[in-house]
């Protein structure tokens, strides 16, 4: 028959018998027949994840000109050509393509960077398959991209899940789903017979294997891997149709406007209208004052180009590129987009899971106790030798992660031979009945044996006849351990007349509670470091995971950092968004997080006024990831993760984040220094040469000398993006805030224009004998790149000798280039004497003045 999946309804899938299901797929327990599955390889496709080509250095400089300041720089060099200025055309159109090339280089290698971290989510998987409808089914390990719906799956310990698949048979099986859920702890699995309850009437339909089905025991989901135990399963999804893949499905809020966008745009906007009126007010101010028409068109597009920042595109990419660089080369923290690295210096929140950050992937003992609640290294003692024996005897191929723990705990805490008994027979975990029993030789007493049982406290304490008030004190001190955020396993003995017969389930009963043992997840090595670097950085840290409130407030606790009142993530359910912004602002620690939960708290966050990192590394951290400001993943995240992530740190520590939040706050003090200085200096010249344009009868300074002017000052910009910002930059959050940087710029271009001002005034008085307008121009093209020098070096953040040295070039070329052969070309003449002294007497002042301002306005923290 033509088996068709996409005629299957999706409930049909989830509410089906396995039997009902695997008619429904064209299967069978014995698998396909080759040929069938070639033909569905065909029909349906090879079982890959959604190809992600990296865009092509090309594309990345064209998607470079949507930058607003570019393409506003773009304009302008078409309004310069439109009225022949071809050198200030030129100059702008070089200016472009050089901040694009920067850019796309950037880019496009950290693109390819993150393209190499991309990994397979399994190579190989193993189905039964046979040569025709009558042959036995044969194991074959297959490539993952071979599997095929309908195809019959074998799971062992440490297999990755190569589809989503229903479960047919599992002995003991758990599976790791931490890339999925968050969850840290292993979750059993295993088939059910029963299909799933009906929705209730009214419900909208759902996705066969939609979000909540996380839980069911019956379905394995791409992405996980296999714990402990065993178990075969029929393929349902492959490659597109799988939930994982899904996840990676674009969604409508993946462009977010960072933190960049609002500070860094916001500036260029609020720039842009100021350079759009300004033609149009000098060509007015002159026709109506000075009855000047068309001709002064190229004067004003000069002024507008004074009056931009043109250097801020290839300043801004420059410095990120280059700390971006030194990230990867230093610390292997690879920056796939440039802007994310500023936003990392802004960031005043990192939301991070707790699983594989804070703490590793492993549980450690931190107790045992007998029942009375008092320590009792015996009751440790007997977890080990059911560890051991289970293991052993029940020939698994590893001990899970807890039987791990317990072993080493032993191995550190008893002494060699402890667990040295002659094993008789084992009945290995079951996750229906949770527990596992290990029978041994008892000591000492001939044809006897003794069961030694440990598993889920309610399930061991079923199978002991406790008191009523001994099974209450129990339950209590079970749950006090619980709360405090440990795995509880209750341990019980019960000494048995050697059987003659093999040991069952049913032997399980008539126990002694002999105690509890509590695990913890192992914290991280390098967490209270970090945490303590980042809380000194000014970076607050809010913990969002699926795990228990009690097991992520303790790990938060021994590493220094206080969870406050856990909040459990349904309480959420019931605020608004302002509600939710509160609770976030002052809460640490939020538990059982669904990935859309997460990513509400992240919103609510930035709604705030925070700029928030978000460090994931699963599936369910991606719509996390996306509401965030900058995305970060370790290098072993999913790929899915890796590809939606901005940022991908060299290890799943958080030691990496705080050399980037470093690296990115450098990088930020950089551009708000360069945007402080350049802009303050534009503004100051332009509003002395609007001034002076209506006071004097000719234009206070030619087109080409603005130009050349522009040219000297922005090949000295470039020192900028090589300064060293200072310690006291890196402190705290940096913030570019259009208006904090605007007030700034207003002040010092205000004073700025003040002394160009009083330049004009002692021109006026220098050269009236002359009454040279070439000696005018001169004058005035001498001071202004001279206060622009002392301004680099007088509202620097930086350190390095640099940007002095450059100052001091663009020092002596206004001094110089007057009286060389050049002057005379653009319109320029000797100076008399008597202006110098009187320049230096204005300088002084200026100097003076903006050392007081300086002192008195400047603050760290702030651009």
């Amino acid at each position: 028959m033509t088996w068709a999946p996409e005629r299957i309804s999706p409930l049909q899938l989830s509410r089906s018998t396995p039997l009902q299901l695997l008619r429904s797929l064209g299967s069978g327990p014995r698998g396909l027949v080759e040929s069938e599955a070639e033909a569905r390889l065909v029909r349906y496709g090879e079982n890959v994840l959604p190809a992600r080509r990296v865009p092509s250095l090309p594309i990345v400089f064209l998607r470079s000109l949507r930058d607003p300041f570019t393409a506003v720089l773009a304009c302008l060099a078409l309004v310069s050509a439109l009225v022949a200025a071809w050198a200030t055309a030129s100059v702008i159109a070089v200016l472009v393509v050089v901040s694009c090339a920067l850019r796309a280089a950037g880019e496009h290698r950290a693109d390819r960077s993150a393209a190499g971290l991309r990994e397979l989510v399994a190579s190989t998987a193993t189905v039964l398959r046979r040569t025709d409808d009558e042959a036995a089914p044969v194991p074959r390990e297959v490539p993952v991209d071979q599997v095929v719906p309908g195809d019959v799956v074998r799971l062992a310990p440490g297999d990755l899940v190569p589809a989503d698949l229903r479960l047919l048979r599992a002995t003991g099986l758990t599976m790791h789903q931490a890339a999925l859920t968050g969850e840290s702890a292993p979750v059993p699995k295993y088939p059910v017979d029963e299909p799933a309850a009906p929705a209730p009437p009214g419900a909208a339909p759902t996705h066969a294997l939609d979000e909540q089905d996380f839980d069911r025991p019956e379905v394995c989901f791409q992405g996980s891997s296999v714990a402990s135990g065993s178990g075969t399963g029929v393929v349902v999804s492959t490659g597109a149709d799988t939930r994982f893949a899904r996840a990676d499905k674009p969604h409508r809020d993946d462009r977010r406007t960072t933190a960049f966008d609002r500070s860094v745009y916001g500036i260029s906007w609020i720039l842009i209208r100021f350079m759009l009126l300004t033609p149009p007010l000098v060509l007015m101010a002159n026709a109506a004052l000075r009855g000047r028409g068309l001709e002064t068109l190229p004067f004003a597009v000069a002024v507008a180009v004074g009056l931009t920042p043109e250097m801020l595109p290839v300043i801004v990419t420059t410095t990120l590129a280059r700390g971006a660089s030194a990230l990867a080369r230093t610390h292997r923290v690879i920056v796939k987009r440039l802007p994310a690295l500023h936003d990392l210096g802004a960031v005043d929140v990192v939301c991070l899971d707790k699983t594989g950050t804070l703490t590793q992937d492993r549980p450690v003992l931190d107790c045992a106790l007998d029942a009375a609640g008092r320590p009792d290294d015996s009751v440790l003692h007997w977890a080990a030798v059911n560890s051991l024996w289970t293991l052993q005897l029940a020939e698994l191929p590893a001990a899970d992660a807890l039987d791990e723990a317990l072993l080493d705990a032993a191995e550190e805490r008893l002494p060699a031979d402890a667990l040295e008994y002659d094993a008789v027979a084992a009945l290995p975990f079951d996750p229906v009945r949770r527990l596992s029993t290990a029978v041994v030789d008892t000591p000492r007493r001939l044809g006897h044996h003794t069961l030694v049982v440990k598993g889920a406290v309610e399930d061991v304490l079923e199978r002991c006849p406790l008191s009523a008030d001994e099974r209450e004190r129990a339950v209590a001190l079970a749950d006090r351990l619980a709360a405090d955020g440990l795995r509880v396993l209750a341990v019980a003995l019960a000494e048995r007349p050697a059987a003659g017969r093999p040991y069952t389930v049913a032997d399980e009963r008539g126990l002694t509670l002999k105690g509890l043992v509590g695990l913890r997840d192992a914290t991280a090595d390098s967490a209270a470091d970090a945490l303590a670097a980042l809380a000194h950085r000014g970076v607050a840290v809010k913990v969002l995971t699926g795990d228990h409130p009690g097991t992520a407030a303790r790990a938060c606790r021994e590493l220094g950092l206080d969870p406050g009142e856990v909040v459990t993530a349904a309480s959420l359910d019931g605020l608004d968004d302002a509600g939710v912004g509160e609770l976030a602002d002052r809460s640490t620690v939020f538990a059982r997080c669904s990935p859309e939960q997460k990513a509400r708290i992240v919103r609510a966050l930035r709604e705030r006024g925070h700029v928030t990192g978000f460090l994931g590394d699963g599936v369910n951290d991606l719509p996390a990831m996306r509401a965030s400001d900058v995305g970060i993943c370790p290098p072993e995240a999913v790929d899915v993760a890796r590809e939606t992530a901005d940022v991908v740190l060299a290890a799943k520590d958080l030691t990496s984040l705080d050399h980037a939040i470093v690296a990115g706050r450098g990088g930020g003090a950089t551009i708000a220094g360069y945007l402080r200085i350049t802009l303050s200096s534009n503004l100051g010249n332009v509003i002395a040469m609007l001034t002076a344009g209506l006071l004097l009868p000719f234009l206070p300074m030619l087109p080409a000398q603005v130009l050349v002017q522009n040219l000297c000052f922005d090949a000295a910009q470039l020192a900028f993006a090589y300064d060293r910002p200072r310690a006291a930059m890196l402190r705290r959050p940096l913030k570019l805030r259009p208006r904090e940087v605007l007030a700034s710029v207003t002040g010092y271009g205000v004073l700025n224009a003040a002394a160009d001002l009083a330049t004009f005034a002692v021109l006026v008085w220098a050269v009236s004998d002359t009454r040279g307008e070439t000696a005018f121009h001169a004058g005035w093209f001498t001071e202004n790149l001279l206060t622009q020098a002392l301004v680099m070096v007088l509202l620097r953040t930086g350190r390095g000798g640099g940007i002095p040295v450059t100052a001091g070039v663009l020092a002596l070329t206004g001094l110089l280039l007057p009286l060389s052969p050049l002057g005379p070309l653009i319109g320029m003449a000797a100076l008399p004497l008597a202006y110098y002294p009187l320049l230096a007497l204005v300088l002084t002042l200026y100097a003076a003045a903006l050392h007081w301002v300086t002192r008195r306005t400047r603050r760290p923290s702030t651009p």
